[in-house]
């Protein structure tokens, strides 16, 4: 028997119904579940959806096998802390290399359209929902944090906005192209 879904059909497939099949080699093991309930995108709108949870999987491969040391995974920045604390929403999942704390994802915002400060802070999904029916086109990064050991990752990123081309920008100064 396979403990994959067939083609196309995800529907009613958890990790609970793969786990419950059996492999030819023994029980599947992962590091982290094959799917879990976690939405990767706020919105039905994302574009250009990339999922870095490969690069999660090998990066935690790395710390379990001691190829990396827990001081270079687990090195949040003051600021994303802090972000995290205030504005992070907490998963349910705990923290893969602590097993102590639960995870808190935050949202940032990027793009040329926001307002001087506007741009890199962190949002809630209301103000992305908000921000998406406004703005032409901007992107958002999602990042897990442990506020108990440090450990950080970036999960997803994706493009949101109306999608409508934005229009030219005038140049700032004088168009005459006269010298003196």
């Amino acid at each position: 028997m396979i403990a994959c879904p067939p083609a196309g059909d995800l529907a009613g497939f958890t990790r609970a119904s793969a786990m419950d099949r059996v492999c030819p080699k023994g029980p599947r093991r992962t590091l982290t579940p094959v799917l879990t309930s976690r939405t990767l995108v706020d919105g039905a709108d994302a574009r250009c959806v990339v999922d870095y949870s490969l690069a999660r999987r090998a990066t935690l491969a790395g710390l379990r096998s001691g190829r990396i040391r827990p001081e270079e995974a687990c090195d949040a920045q003051v600021y994303l802390r802090r972000a995290a604390r205030y504005h992070g929403v907490p998963s349910d999942e705990l923290c893969p290399v602590c097993a102590a704390q639960p995870m808190v994802e935050v949202r940032y915002a990027f793009g040329e359209y926001f307002g001087g400060t506007g741009n890199g802070r962190a949002r809630t999904r209301d103000e992305l929902r908000e921000l998406a029916v406004t703005l032409p086109e901007f992107t958002v990064f999602v990042v897990e944090v442990c506020l108990g050991c440090g450990w950080n990752y970036l999960l997803t990123s994706y493009v949101l906005g109306t999608g409508a081309p934005a229009g030219r920008r005038r140049r700032t100064g004088s168009s005459s192209g006269s010298r003196a």
